[in-house]
């Protein structure tokens, strides 16, 4: 995309966020609607699950913001109730079941974690910079802990502690080591938490709270690195469709520019009701179907689950955990 402007001016930046990256590469058309489009295409109803998953962020953000002596498992709970976002549900019968499952959920999860080991950040906003794009996210908990691994490692903390990047997750499927390693998101995360705070920022981790899932990821600096040009080509992209939607409206708003990826997916899509091509591809889904225990559709494949909701102190949460160093 050429950029017009006065010879010795730098270049402006593309500003972007993980969540509108991964939008890009998961369906052009999703994204001019959710981006570009205005006014934005109505979209269906409200998920439950992303609601039920609204619920347990807010929850755990509010528990740490507690004073110490305040933060037990039934304050988590107590919290999850007070804020308890009731929308996509079948009926109130349905929404207050996962209410009680979801505060069994959160107080157990509470009960693992150290109410004394301050967090770094809590729904905390980092930002950072290349020649390219300005790229900027918001971290579920940034944690500081004392380093896992005993020995110098070239960049490695001075003062052998480690900046943790955690994030929540509570959809139904199970998640593997490779969620953690391969997450763009968690990537750009630990990279821009690293240039706020002047601190190396490598080790992210999703915490799956149904299952008690702590998956660990170790980034070196060269992964890091392939990660922020994987960000940078992919914005690279969007900036040029970008461009061709403002510049051109007569042909630049088309399918050769943000062409429909019709897919499983399609049926968790909020924008399903404008997009033929989807509709067509998958199965209708109700507000309640991404929750555990649905029962399943049977014109869908097993194992088909609705995408984790975008644009999210754990020492002590004892349940399995895999640690998957990221190699060079």
């Amino acid at each position: 995309m050429q950029q017009l402007g006065f010879e010795g001016m730098p270049r402006r930046l593309y500003p972007c966020t993980p969540s509108r990256l991964r939008s890009w590469l998961d369906c052009p058309r999703r994204y001019r609607m959710t981006y570009l489009d205005r006014p934005t295409p109505p979209k269906g109803p409200p998920w439950a699950h992303n609601s039920l998953g609204a619920s347990v962020h807010n929850a755990l953000a509010g528990w740490w913001r507690l004073r110490r002596v305040e933060r037990t498992p039934q304050a988590a709970g107590g919290l999850l109730a007070d804020g308890w976002i009731n929308e996509g549900y079948a009926d109130d019968a349905q929404s207050a079941e996962y209410l009680r499952r979801s505060r069994t959920m959160v107080e157990q999860y509470a009960a693992r974690l150290d109410p004394a080991c301050e967090p770094v950040g809590i729904e905390r906003t980092v930002a950072a910079k290349t020649d390219l794009i300005a790229i900027s996210g918001r971290i579920d908990r940034l944690d500081d802990r004392p380093a896992s691994d005993a020995g110098p490692e070239p960049g490695a903390d001075p003062f052998g502690r480690e900046l943790v990047v955690v994030d929540y997750k509570t959809g139904r499927s199970r998640l593997s080591g490779d969620d953690a390693r391969s997450s763009l998101a968690l990537a750009l995360y630990a990279l821009a938490a690293g240039r706020v705070l002047r601190r190396p920022c490598r080790v992210v981790e999703l915490h799956h709270l149904p299952s008690e899932q702590v998956l660990r990821a170790e980034h070196s600096p060269a992964s890091l690195e392939r990660q922020l040009r994987r960000a940078e080509d992919i914005a690279g992209e969007c900036a040029g469709a970008d461009e061709r939607y403002r510049s051109d409206p007569a042909g630049g708003r088309g399918d050769d520019v943000f062409p429909p990826a019709p897919g499983p997916g399609c049926s968790w899509c909020d924008f399903r009701a404008h997009c033929p091509e989807g509709r067509t591809a998958a199965a209708t889904r109700r507000p309640w179907d991404g929750l555990d225990d649905t029962p399943p559709d049977p014109r869908t494949p097993p194992g088909d689950s609705p995408p984790a909701p975008a644009d999210n102190a754990a020492a002590r949460f004892t349940g399995p955990a895999a640690r998957i160093p990221t190699p060079d």
